[in-house]
């Protein structure tokens, strides 16, 4: 009776819910789990070392971040086919730039521009819409959309690092901007008729906190907006680095590159499970009871990570951390329509992505640093995991005094 009941949502939504997988698929291009599987190539062709690869990656995502928090709040304003399109466009020319750049002064630009449209506002526009689309089944629409990272997560290192073989790394920026396109009228036509026309964002009855449609400025001065910032920054720096450093860690743990990728679709058969178990706790408990524990086995992952030797080891490690991610595509984005409301979700969870954005920003920068100063990344891996925990601390001393007020 239940799968029943799903499918039939499914079948009801599908338009606005396969819009959502669309864009979070794509925005695969501009995630680092994919820029990554080029950082050897990348390296070599521009005489990088691990920490001036990583500072590039640093200085072009940090400025991505820095200009989400102006171009997020745009989905208040524009209805995503619209929005959309437009998004895709400029990361299909953003692959193209990664495709024909030769000069390593434009590469932070290049960076800079897969980031903004493909993990900024492609996967913000995508949460955004759900959050703001569905109420009382939020989390459902939001485990949904996220399969389309997790699809992308699963098949496109695979695909591309067996395709770099024989094939050029640079003719395969073209490929992927060739599928953004694509992408495009599919969304385009997916969106005829959008589930909620803009004009009536503003009569949503998800109210937040006190009863209340907060501002942007107005969530800023409100402690909990600051309690909660560790829980986002710390999987979206520390996860972007161990994806970042994927080909150095297999270097220095004596695996072969493929070995470790090859486990990349179980940790995405994981976070898919527990993302649509998150989206299902959610809708039945809502986020506060579980905001401050969704990070603990990510926790254990870093920690396994840092101890094991073996890829059977690293198989057990890679479960943790789909554990926590899973969780981490649903978690925040639902967070914010229950205690804020759904009126100005745009701008507030545009600040929030900003921060996600900037942490993924420090993340390869610092490891990479680190790692030119003669800390490994194992070593570095004990004290990441004990970063998560303190974040968790965070959240819930934050939460505590909050939940009162919904």
């Amino acid at each position: 009776m239940r799968h029943s009941g799903f499918r039939d949502y499914l079948t009801e939504n599908a338009p606005w819910l396969a819009a959502g997988v669309l864009l979070t698929f794509l925005s695969s291009f501009g995630q680092t789990f994919f820029i990554s599987i080029f950082a050897g190539e990348i390296r070599a062709e521009f005489g990088l070392s691990h920490g001036g690869w990583g500072g590039i990656y640093t200085l072009g995502t940090t400025a991505s971040a820095v200009v989400m928090i102006w171009a997020g709040s745009l989905t208040d304003v524009f209805r995503v086919r619209v929005l959309g399109p437009l998004v895709l466009a400029g990361l299909a020319l953003a692959a193209l730039a990664m495709a024909f750049n030769a000069w390593v002064f434009l590469l932070p630009l290049v960076i800079f521009a897969l980031r903004l449209f493909g993990q900024g506002m492609s996967t913000h526009i995508a949460m955004v819409a759900m959050a703001r689309w569905f109420t009382a089944t939020r989390g459902r629409a939001l485990s949904v959309a996220s399969m389309g990272y997790a699809v992308g997560e699963a098949m496109l290192p695979i695909l591309f690092v067996a395709a770099m073989a024989i094939i050029d790394w640079r003719f395969l920026w073209v490929v992927a901007a060739g599928i953004a396109l694509l992408g495009i009228p599919v969304l385009t036509r997916l969106l005829r008729q959008e589930r909620t026309p803009q004009s009536m964002a503003q009569d949503y009855v998800a109210a937040g906190m006190e009863g209340r449609h907060w501002a942007r400025v107005q969530a800023l001065r409100h402690p909990l907006f600051w309690f909660i910032v560790p829980v986002l920054l710390t999987p979206a720096a520390f996860v972007t680095a161990f994806f970042f450093h994927q080909v150095h860690l297999a270097e220095i743990k004596g695996w072969q590159h493929v070995e470790l990728v090859a486990l990349f679709p179980v940790f995405t058969g994981v976070a898919t499970l527990s993302m649509f178990a998150a989206g299902w706790a959610l809708d039945r408990w809502g986020t506060a009871r579980m905001m401050p524990f969704y990070l603990l086995p990510m926790a254990v992952g870093f920690l396994i990570f840092a101890w094991i030797g073996s890829i059977g080891g690293a198989l057990l490690g890679i479960v943790f951390l789909g554990l926590s991610t899973g969780a981490n595509n649903t978690l925040p984005s639902a967070f914010w329509a229950e205690f804020y409301g759904t009126r100005h979700i745009g701008a507030i969870k545009a600040m929030a992505t900003a921060v996600m954005v900037l942490g993924s920003a420090l993340g390869p920068g610092l490891t990479g640093g680190l790692i030119d100063l003669g800390l490994e990344l194992e070593a570095q891996f004990v004290g990441i995991a004990a970063i998560f925990t303190l974040a968790c601390a965070c959240a819930w001393i934050g939460i505590r005094r909050a939940v009162r007020s919904l």
